[in-house]
Parts: structure tokens; sequence; C-alpha cells
């Protein structure tokens, strides 16, 4: 069994493991043991009553969150001619087509989100098998894929987040820094929610939300009361 630092273990001891606690008072617990020497990552888990193994019921999407993430995301455009200049205009990192899949190609990943113009998709899908398992692959449906690459950049300069449900059900995403109020980790909080309860599947069965489960990057999980999850 793994070993935890004395860090986590003082952490522990100033909430009830298995209690359940309203949004506010959970966060306000995550940022008191958010003891790192750097601004830890506050994310949420989304337990859900859904069957991934149907397509009917499998969970993707992206949305902007009113708080931003706390993270400055480098942003990578697939693009040519006028839309290449569009993107250096609009604030993306890189920018390029063939001369980036070949430094790709060579393992260089100087990025956090790739965006390209449907024009491009079938130079990029080459790319496929090395940005797919790093979540990095450019989708439609997360607003990746597009002729508007100024909206798509800025979207994701703003604190565009992408969730995906997993296998087993769960949507892992952040909504904050440590350094962020209790109230802007809410406000978050509440959009991802409200997103994720609207992209309920019409066959999903029983208790949609399961369980939520608050933590900081080093910290323990705090459970959030499902039934009271908004």
């Amino acid at each position: 069994m793994a070993k935890v630092g004395k860090k986590y273990q003082e952490a522990v001891k100033t909430f009830e493991r298995t209690a359940y606690y309203e949004p506010l008072e959970a966060f306000a617990i995550v940022k008191a043991n958010a003891k790192a020497k750097f601004d830890e990552t506050i994310e949420v888990a989304f337990k859900l009553g859904i069957d991934t193994r149907h397509a009917d019921q499998q969970i993707r999407g992206a949305i902007v969150l009113p708080n931003g993430t706390g993270k400055t995301r480098s942003v990578l455009v697939f693009a040519k001619g006028d839309k290449a200049k569009e993107a250096e205009l609009a604030g993306a990192d890189f920018v390029g087509a063939e001369d980036m899949i070949a430094k790709i190609e060579q393992g260089w990943f100087g990025f956090d989100v790739v965006v390209a113009t449907p024009d491009m998709m079938g130079m990029v899908g080459k790319l496929g098998r090395v940005l797919g398992p790093k979540g990095l692959m450019p989708n439609p449906k997360t607003g990746t894929v597009t002729p508007d690459v100024t909206r798509a950049i800025k979207e994701i300069k703003a604190g565009k987040i992408e969730y995906r449900a997993e296998k087993a059900g769960i949507i892992h995403a952040p909504i904050g820094k440590a350094s962020f109020s209790p109230e802007q980790l809410m406000e978050n909080y509440r959009t991802l929610g409200e997103t994720i309860v609207k992209a309920k599947p019409a066959a999903a069965k029983g208790q949609y939300i399961r369980s939520v489960t608050v933590t900081s990057t080093m910290g323990p999980g705090v459970r959030i009361n499902p039934v009271k999850a908004l």
C-alpha cells in the first residue's frame, strides 16, 4: 500500500471522510487543505448512472467556465492561408500545417489544445495514434474542428474545458485553482454540473448523479451531497 505524506494525513483529520457536504462547504475544506507550494488545481468528479458501452449513453462536450480555469493553455492550430493568419491574430501559440505535423511525429508536444480547420483534418487524421491517447485530437463535438478559429482560440484562452464520461461513467474536470474563492469555484462547478445534467441520455435509468467528489491536486477528496449537488 502506498504511503501518504504528513500533510495528507493531517488534511484527512479536518473533516469526516464519509460525510456529505454542501458544495460551498466542500470547496472551503478543499481550499483549506491545499497546502502545496504551488497553486493546486481543484477538480470535481461526477459518477453518473450511465452505461458508456452504449453509444447513446456516451457523454462528451466542452464548455467555457465563467471564471476560467486559472491556467493559460497553449493552443496549436492546424490551418493554411488566411485561416492561418487569422489564428495568429487571434492569439494562437503555434500555427502551421505539414511543419507542425512533422514536429509532432518527432515527439514534440509543447501545447495543451489542438484546433484544426475542417480542410486540415485529412492531414491531421494521420496523427490520431499519437494525439488520440493524449486527448488532443481535434473533434467537432468539442468545437476544436471549426472554420471559426478566432472563436475557438478565444474560448480556450477564456477557460474552455472539455469533459467526457470515462468507461466507468465518471466525468473528471478542473473547476479552478486553490487561489479561487469558494464562490468562484461554485460558479464554475454549477456551470459544469448543469451542463452535465442537460446532457442526461434518455436511456439512462435510475439516479443520474450517483456521487460527486471534489479534490485538490495533492489533497484528499471531499464528498458533495449528490441530492443537493447543484
